[in-house]
């Protein structure tokens, strides 16, 4: 793995934990998984984010738009299920 790589999953996994108190006082998390060579960050959405039906709105209005703002090269943040 590039440099490049570790240092943006580093900063990725920054505004994560930056992100997380906000959806764990509703009961949820949220988990790092990777970086895909084309830059969309995959995630694990745990707990009441993981069944919640506000879940894509709180990953793409919430959790993309912060980590987007601050990292440009990220093409999109996505759920996948583990």
């Amino acid at each position: 793995m590039s440099t490049n790589k570790i240092d943006l999953e580093r900063k990725v996994q920054g505004i994560i934990e930056q992100i997380r108190p906000y959806l764990q006082n509703d009961g949820g998390d949220i988990q790092f998984i990777n970086i895909t060579d084309d830059n969309t960050v995959n995630v694990e959405l745990l707990g009441a984010c993981g069944s919640c039906p506000h879940s894509t709105l709180t990953l793409k209005n919430g959790v993309e738009s912060a980590v987007k703002k601050a990292l440009p090269e990220i093409k999109s943040v996505e759920a996948i299920n583990i």
